[in-house]
This record gives structure tokens, C-alpha cells and sequence, in this order.
């Protein structure tokens, strides 16, 4: 099952520098809304395009708007310097989601 990772390489302040991998190597960033990168810990155009990557890449296609939107609220939005999600909790995230909508 797949793990994604991100940390950040200084003091939010001070770098916006981050790392996000899964499964050790970097995640593709899909450029959605944020040419300059990925983020997280608010809502923003670093963690939607954050949350677009993760899921597309644990999907394996295209997630809808409304998917990564919410994943980015529930998930992203609150994550802190540092942060592990593994694909277990997507997919039972995404079986939760689904039922819900």
C-alpha cells in the first residue's frame, strides 16, 4: 500500500521550500492552481493542487473536483510541518466520500 510523506525544510516563515514522496520518490505535481507548489495547513492553491496529486496518483486518473476539494479540507488543510498519509486511509476515506455524496 502506498505512503505519502511531506515535510517541510524550514520554518514556514522563513521557506516555503517542502518535500512530498510517495513511497520514497517524489509525488508528480499535477499544476492545477499552483505553479509554484505544493502546501498544506490552510486552504489554498499549494494544498489543492497538493490534494489533486495524491489522489490522482493513488487513483491512477483524474479525481473530480469536488474529491480533492473535500480531501483538501478534511486532510490537507490540517496537516502540520510534517505529515504521513498511507493509501489505506485514502481508500477508506474515498469509500466514506463516495457513500456520502
Amino acid at each position: 500500500m502506498k505512503i505519502y510523506k511531506g515535510k517541510r525544510l524550514g520554518p514556514k516563515e522563513e521557506s516555503s521550500e517542502v518535500v512530498v514522496t510517495v513511497d520514497g520518490q517524489p509525488l508528480k505535481h499535477r499544476v492545477r492552481h499552483s505553479p509554484t507548489g505544493y502546501e498544506w495547513g490552510y486552504l489554498g492553491s499549494g494544498p489543492s493542487d497538493l490534494a489533486l496529486s495524491i489522489l490522482w496518483d493513488f487513483m491512477g486518473h483524474e479525481p473530480t473536483r469536488a474529491d480533492y476539494w473535500c480531501f483538501k479540507d478534511q486532510f490537507v488543510a490540517k496537516w502540520k510541518d510534517s505529515w504521513q498519509i498511507t493509501g489505506e486511509e485514502i481508500r477508506h476515506w474515498l469509500d466514506t466520500f463516495a457513500e456520502a455524496k
